[in-house]
């Protein structure tokens, strides 16, 4: 009798959406919470930067030069942030300089995205000679190192927004790649590629439309891991005058041209610094929040 209540109690209780059981899952993983919060923080900074921004990043005026942030004594309200060298103000070109990051590591993980993805998923799916073949392009990409690669390359072709975004996407092709012939390679014999076959399916819709939006979900982490790896990379071409030139605002670059004064005004290079390492670690916590919830069995 007690049974057939409860079966009956629960079969009365209205079923969740998935939208909301999709929401809870994400809401209760914290890391993932976290990172997506902070990232939400970043990205609007960068989109309202022009709102927000309460000077024009690239006006300079040296009798403003090197104010310290308002936390320190002679700090002014005026400049948040301080200063730079040349009296820009710190809080606005750290702002546009997350318009700069993020664009960096969106376009690059697009590019190199397209270019991994395509290459895995020919590579999975022909098998044979042009698996041997991308699988040969594969192993040489990765016996080379990325940031000596981007070093040689980019003092030769010179530095700039468009020149790192695609000296950068050519270079990070790998992991989309690696991670795009796997699962291909598992659903390539599938029942619903087979079912695509008999129906008359061409090559190119098989791959499109039914392949490609099954192996998007572990694609998607690797976006994230990509992304950051990008900024990083960026940051450091920056910093050593090969990424993005003066005056546009770059994190690495705003590390490079306060360097000089670490040793009196430490947050000049500080500043820049925080902001760049809790953007990655931002990323990262997504990336690493979204595999958790893609295949929960692999992390304890």
């Amino acid at each position: 009798m007690n049974a057939t209540v409860m079966s009956s109690a629960h079969a009365a209780l209205p079923e969740v959406p998935a939208w909301r059981k999709g929401l809870n899952q994400i809401l209760g993983h914290h890391s993932l919470t976290l990172g997506a919060a902070v990232l939400l923080v970043v990205v609007l900074g960068a989109l309202l930067a022009p709102i927000i921004a309460p000077h024009d990043p690239y006006a300079q005026d040296v009798t403003q030069r090197m104010i310290p942030p308002v936390w320190q004594e002679k700090g002014s309200w005026n400049h948040i942030l301080g200063t730079d060298k040349l009296g820009r103000d710190y809080l606005s070109r750290l702002l546009y300089g997350a318009q700069i990051s993020m664009t960096i590591g969106l376009a690059t993980a697009m590019l190199s995205g397209l270019i991994g993805t395509t290459l895995g998923i020919l590579a999975g799916y022909f098998g044979g000679k042009t698996d041997a073949i991308i699988s040969y392009l594969i192993t040489t990409r990765l016996s080379m190192p990325v940031i000596l690669v981007a070093l040689a390359m980019a003092s030769l072709v010179g530095g700039s927004l468009q020149m790192v975004i695609i000296l950068l996407g050519v270079l990070l092709w790998d992991r989309f790649a690696v991670v795009a012939r796997a699962t291909t390679q598992q659903l390539r014999d599938a029942e619903f590629i087979s079912s695509a076959k008999v129906l008359g399916a061409s090559t190119p819709y098989i791959l499109v439309k039914e392949l490609l939006p099954n192996i998007l979900s572990p694609l998607i982490v690797v976006v994230t891991l990509e992304m950051a790896h990008a900024i990083l990379l960026e940051a450091t071409l920056s910093f050593l005058g090969l990424g993005v030139q003066p005056p546009l605002p770059s994190w690495g670059l705003m590390v490079a041209e306060g360097k000089a004064y670490m040793f009196f005004q430490p947050w000049v290079i500080a500043i820049p610094g925080i902001a760049l390492m809790v953007l990655v670690m931002a990323i990262n916590l997504v990336g690493d929040g979204l595999r958790d919830l893609n295949a929960p069995q692999n992390r304890s």
